[in-house]
Parts: C-alpha cells; structure tokens; sequence
C-alpha cells in the first residue's frame, strides 16, 4: 500500500509504504498469541528487482517505518520479532546505500537469496552440484555480502534468507535426492566460513527442493543432513584446510556441546576418488595432554558416514554408516548414531560421500571454555 508505479518504468515503484495493513496484520498476530520469530518487508525487490524494484533509499526510509512499528506493537524488547530485510538478490552499490539510510540497529539480518545452480530444468545440473571448480564462483558474493555487513551494518548480520540451489522449484530428479547434499551442505560450511548468521532453505514442504516429500511427508536425504548439521556443528567456526583434491571440501566448527571438542564435515563430490584423512591442528597434534581421561587412551572419534542407497546418487533414501535413514512405525526420527573409530587412524571418505565428524581429544583453544 501507499506505493504507485514509476510513469517512466512499470515496474519500478515509489513513493513511501503505507503501513496501515501491516500494523493490522501484527495486531492480529498479537491478539492470537501468536510468536513471531521476525518480520520482512517485501520480496526481491532490491537492485535491478524481480518483476518490480524499489530504490535503496525509499526500502530504507521504509524499513525504519516498520521497525518502529515493530517496536510500537511489541513494547517487551525480549519478544520483540526482528526486522529483516532486503529480501533479494545482492547489489553492492544498492545494499550499502540501503544500510547507510536505514542507519544502525534498524536491519537485525540482511537478507540476501541465493540460486547459483541456475534453473532446474538445466540438464547439467547435477554435473554442476559435483563441480568444485563451479560451487566456488559462489564464494565471492558471499564475501561480498560479509564486507558490506562489516562496512555499512556491523549491527546487522549477514543472512541468506533464501535458497533452493536451483530456480523455479528446483530440479525434478536432483533436488529432493541424495546428490543435493553436495551443494546444500557445501553451501552452510561456506556461508558460516563467511560469518553468515543464518541460512533459510527453500522449502520445508514444496516444489523439488522440499526437505520432506510434498506428499507423504517423509524426510528426503537434505533433511537428515541438515538434522546432523543442527546436532554436531557449533557456532564457532575453525579455519580449515586441506592439500587434497579440489573434490574433497572441509569445513570444521567448535562442536555443538563445545568441551573443547571440534566437529567437522568432509564432502566428497567424487564419483571414483577415496580419500583417506589425517587431521592436526596448526601445532601437528590434537589430542590433548592434559585430558583427564589420557591414561585410559584418547576418546574415540565418532564418524557420521552419509552414502546414497544402492551408489545411486539420485536415489531418495541415504543410508547412515550403511543403514537407511527410514521413520520407525511411530513416524519418529530413527536414532542416527555414530560410528567409533581410533583418532590415530585416518578417516576413509568413500566416492559419493559425507562423513561428519566429532573429535572430543582435539582442544581447539577458540573451543575451550574459561580458558
């Protein structure tokens, strides 16, 4: 409301936002009891647009309208939602002139979209999912994003507030199979490398790329790895590299429980190539000295094995260290234990692979608490 089109260009829109609809909605909101984690004004609307654009400054007049609205609505600052904004697809120039004119602690995420595998109608796609060299060029917008964040918005971080790999529901057989994983949990170690805050995927229930079937509901493979991602990745995140091939990607963070223990995932997006690994930290060692448990032996690693059933990548069914990830007969999350394994030994990462990883022994000082 409170906007018209643009004489010169149908769809560019200006002129201020009417709130009055918004300030109904959230009132009804309120009245229901309802929790709102966060509220978001409009949809890609930010740079060239998609079907319609507004310029940065008037998206950044508005957005200090809706936060004050927010505030309004929600007086309690502890239940308060957070604003987000812009919802679309990144333009340096247009982000940094939007955070300039909203000004501090306006934007709590500065949301961006993402589709870098194109549409998913691409016959190529799954060849691009398993192209290092390709899932790179993403790279760069991302560090874009966490420059201008620090530049323009420190307050504010940096979100991807949507992705679904590929375009226009994504691809028919790839994006609900196994195969998906490759770029979708690529995509979350990258981000967090990038010191992004959050990372929303299209969809829950929906299209090709829906974490459940859009029919029965059961969880398709992204699901389960986006489950282990929640119960074994921390927040803080570790520098991590390797002198292997470009088809094995790793990503490594404090564990979820932290103990100074690290938990870390390894990728790999080739078809025909194992890797073995050996890890050390920065001083070539991890287990710790002075661990209270040492004259028993170090800890065991526990080690996540993803692989497609049947070496079908495509195939909707993963199996975790051999056994297929399937709901029990009371429609519940079957129990996704890990397997234990020596430290001292390397970690064998099969063609067509994931393999999460804890390391309890490791004591990377940035995980060690009251240090």
């Amino acid at each position: 409301m409170g906007r018209r089109r643009s004489k010169d260009d149908r769809e560019h829109f200006v002129g201020n936002w009417d709130p009055q609809n918004a300030r109904d909605f959230m009132s009804y909101t309120i009245s229901k009891g309802y929790e709102i984690d966060s509220y978001e004004l409009g949809n890609e609307l930010c740079g060239s647009g998609v079907s319609g654009r507004i310029d940065a400054d008037q998206y950044g007049k508005d957005m200090i309208t809706l936060n004050e609205l927010v505030k309004e609505l929600y007086p309690n600052g502890s239940q308060r939602p957070k604003v987000l904004g812009p919802a679309g697809f990144f333009d340096r120039k247009w982000f940094e002139t939007f955070l300039q004119i909203s000004g501090p602690n306006v934007v709590h995420g500065l949301t961006h979209h993402i589709y870098n595998l194109g549409a998913g109608v691409d016959l190529a796609l799954i060849d691009k999912i398993q192209d290092p060299y390709f899932l790179d060029q993403v790279a760069q917008t991302y560090r874009n994003i966490w420059m201008t964040t620090k530049t323009f918005g420190p307050w504010a971080g940096a979100w991807v507030g949507e992705s679904g790999g590929a375009y226009n529901s994504g691809g028919k057989d790839v994006s609900h199979t196994f195969v998906d994983g490759f770029w979708y949990l690529d995509q979350l170690g990258m981000t967090s490398t990038f010191d992004h805050k959050v990372f929303c995927r299209q969809a829950l229930i929906g299209g090709n790329y829906g974490l459940l079937n859009t029919t029965t509901f059961i969880p398709n493979p992204d699901y389960y790895g986006a489950l282990l991602w929640h119960r074994l990745m921390g927040k803080e995140v570790l520098s991590t590299t390797h002198d292997g091939s470009p088809y094995l990607r790793a990503y490594s963070h404090c564990s979820k429980n932290k103990d100074g223990g690290v938990s870390m995932i390894l990728i790999n997006m080739s078809n025909s190539t194992s890797f073995d690994v050996s890890i050390i930290n920065d001083m070539n060692f991890y287990l710790d000295s002075h661990n209270k448990e040492a004259d028993s032996g170090p800890e065991p690693r526990e080690e996540y094995h993803l692989t497609p059933e049947g070496g079908n990548i495509q195939s909707d069914v993963v199996l975790l260290n051999g056994t297929p990830l399937k709901l029990t007969e009371s429609q519940d999350i079957p129990e996704m234990n890990p397997k234990l394994a020596n430290p001292s030994y390397p970690i064998h990462i099969a063609p067509d692979s994931i393999v999460f990883v804890t390391l309890k022994g490791f004591r990377a000082p940035a995980c060690v608490e009251d240090q």
